[in-house]
C-alpha cells in the first residue's frame, strides 16, 4: 500500500524496485520491508559470532614462544601470517568503508557491510593484541607488506583493484564501472577473503591441532568463522547483482576474471613457499599448491566461472573447520559475559 505525504509525493518503499546498485528509486535509508533477506542473514550471523581478541588467554603462547621448543620454520610460519593478515585486515575493512558501501544501494545489504567493517577492525585488533602479546617488533610486523615480496605481492594485487573505484568520480552507472565494481567484488571477497586468507589458516590452524600456539590458533578459529560469513555474503552480492543485471557479465568479462583469480592462485603459491621454504607440523609448500587450487576452483563454481584446476584438497579437515555447520561452537566455552544493558550502571 502506498502513502502520500502532505505535500503528494509517495515516500514508502516500493520493495520490487529495490536493487543492489544505481537504485535511484527507493531511499537507501528505508531499511524495510526487506527484499534481500540474505543480507539481513549474514548480518544476524555476524553478531551471532561476536568476539573479542582480549576474551583469548595468551599466557600458553607466551611461554612456549619464550621457550626453545618452536623451531625457526616454525617461527617463520607464525611471523609471516602476522605480518599478512595484520595488514590485509585493514585493506579489507578500507575496501568496504571508502569503496564498496558508497556504491552498494540497498539498505540491509549496507547494514551487513557495517557489521563487517566492524569485524575488520576486530581483526586487526587481534593482531595487535598478538603482536603486544609475545612482545614482538611492532614494526617489523606491521611493515611486512612493504619489506617481504610475497606480502607486498599480494597486497599490491588487491590495491590495484581498489585503486579506480576510489576515485571520486568513479560511478557504476555506466557499464565499464559497473563491471569494474564487480571486479572489486570478487577481488576482495573471493580472492582476498576466499583465497588469499586460506593457506594462512591452515598453517596457523595445524598449530592449533598439535596443541601449540593455542591463543593464536584460537583467535583464527573466530576470525575463519566471520570470515566464512564474509565470503558467504559476497559470493550472494556477486550472484544478485548478476542477476540484476545480466548485460555486465560477458564471455570476455568472464575470461578476465578467470585470468584475475588464476593470477591470484600463483601469488598465493608463491606465499606458501616463502612461508615454508621446509615442511614443518606435516605441512609442504607443494601441498599448498594443491590446496589453493582446490580454494580456487570452490570459489569459480560458486559465482558461475568454470573451475580451473581440479585439484584436490589436502588438508580435509580443514572443510569440516569451514563448515559451520559442523564446526564446534567455540563460543560456548567463553568465560567473558557482555552486561545487558539492564545491568549497567550509569554514573
Amino acid at each position: 500500500m502506498s502513502t502520500k505525504t502532505e505535500h503528494g509525493a509517495d515516500k514508502r518503499v516500493d520493495v520490487t524496485k529495490k536493487r543492489l546498485i544505481n537504485c535511484n528509486a527507493v531511499d537507501v535509508n528505508q531499511l524495510m520491508p526487506l527484499k534481500y533477506k540474505w543480507a539481513w542473514e549474514h548480518y544476524l550471523n555476524g553478531n551471532a559470532n561476536h568476539w573479542m581478541p582480549n576474551e583469548v588467554p595468551m599466557g600458553k603462547d607466551i611461554e612456549l614462544w619464550k621457550s626453545n621448543a618452536l623451531s625457526a620454520d616454525e617461527r617463520r610460519v607464525i611471523m609471516r601470517n602476522l605480518g599478512f593478515f595484520a595488514t590485509a585486515e585493514s585493506l579489507v575493512g578500507n575496501n568496504i568503508v571508502l569503496a564498496i558501501f558508497r556504491h552498494v544501494t540497498n539498505p540491509e545489504a549496507r547494514q551487513y557491510l557495517l557489521r563487517q567493517s566492524f569485524e575488520e577492525a576486530i581483526h586487526t585488533h587481534a593482531f595487535l593484541y598478538i603482536v603486544e602479546s609475545l612482545t614482538l617488533d611492532q614494526g617489523e610486523v606491521f611493515n611486512m607488506y612493504n619489506e617481504v615480496n610475497s606480502i607486498h605481492n599480494k597486497d599490491k594485487f588487491e590495491m590495484q583493484i581498489t585503486e579506480e573505484i576510489l576515485r571520486p568520480d568513479f560511478t557504476t552507472s555506466t557499464f565499464e564501472g559497473a563491471q569494474k565494481f564487480l571486479e572489486n567484488l570478487v577481488g576482495y571477497y573471493i580472492i582476498m577473503e576466499g583465497i588469499f586468507f586460506y593457506s594462512g589458516f591452515a598453517m596457523i590452524l595445524s598449530f592449533l591441532r598439535q596443541n601449540k600456539m593455542v591463543g593464536i590458533g584460537e583467535q583464527f578459529q573466530y576470525i575463519l568463522r566471520d570470515e566464512t560469513v564474509h565470503l558467504n555474503f559476497g559470493i550472494d552480492l556477486i550472484n544478485g547483482i548478476k542477476e540484476e543485471n545480466p548485460h555486465l557479465w560477458t564471455e570476455a568479462f568472464q575470461e578476465a576474471l578467470t585470468l584475475k583469480i588464476r593470477e591470484a592462485v600463483e601469488l598465493e603459491i608463491q606465499y606458501a613457499e616463502d612461508c615454508l621454504p621446509r615442511g614443518i607440523l606435516g605441512l609442504t609448500a607443494p601441498m599448498f599448491r594443491d590446496y589453493v587450487q582446490y580454494i580456487a576452483d570452490r570459489r569459480l563454481e560458486r559465482i558461475g566461472l568454470k573451475v580451473q584446476y581440479r585439484s584436490k584438497n589436502p588438508f580435509p579437515w580443514m572443510s569440516e573447520t569451514i563448515d559451520l555447520g559442523k564446526e564446534k561452537n567455540f563460543f560456548e566455552t567463553r568465560v567473558t559475559e557482555y552486561q545487558s544493558a539492564s545491568n549497567l550502571s550509569w554514573t
